[in-house]
């Protein structure tokens, strides 16, 4: 099963679980948006938990994806670079969100740009997560190979 390799698992549930607690500080804590939410708080964790979920599968498949194809070189700058493929998922993201209406606050320009630039900064983090698991696997796979031998 491909889902269970160490090199899949790892910068998926990385990304998933710090992109989880970023929008739970952002919205929770720092907007206290969550408190105006209108379905039960139980579900809306639960789908969030879902949709960061795919989120972090969804960069850990294209970073994957790029580097085996060699748009990201893994001796260049390979954090910063599968930071920014984040941040171009986070505007995708939020495009998405935009269109459809699912905003927590309907306000003005302002909360727009606040709210895209957030977007970005946290899928930014969790593309930066799954190159982290990435380099972590690497290293492992490493370690393991020298013992081996």
């Amino acid at each position: 099963m491909v889902l269970m390799r160490r090199h899949i698992l790892l910068p998926t549930l990385l990304s998933t679980a710090v992109m989880y607690l970023l929008s739970w500080v952002w919205h929770g804590l720092a907007l206290t948006d969550l408190e105006e939410i209108t379905i039960p708080k139980p579900l809306y964790f639960t789908l969030a938990a879902l949709v960061y979920l795919v989120l972090g599968a969804g960069l850990t498949f294209i970073v994957h994806t790029a580097i085996e194809h060699g748009w990201i070189s893994l001796k260049k700058a390979f954090p910063l670079t599968a930071a920014l493929f984040g941040v171009a998922a986070g505007f995708f993201v939020y495009l998405v969100i935009f269109v459809l209406g699912m905003s927590f606050v309907k306000g003005g320009m302002l909360h727009v740009v606040v709210d895209v630039l957030w977007q970005m900064l946290e899928q930014g983090i969790g593309g930066l997560c799954v190159s982290l698991g990435i380099i972590y696997d690497m290293h492992k796979r490493y370690l393991e190979a020298e013992r081996a031998i």
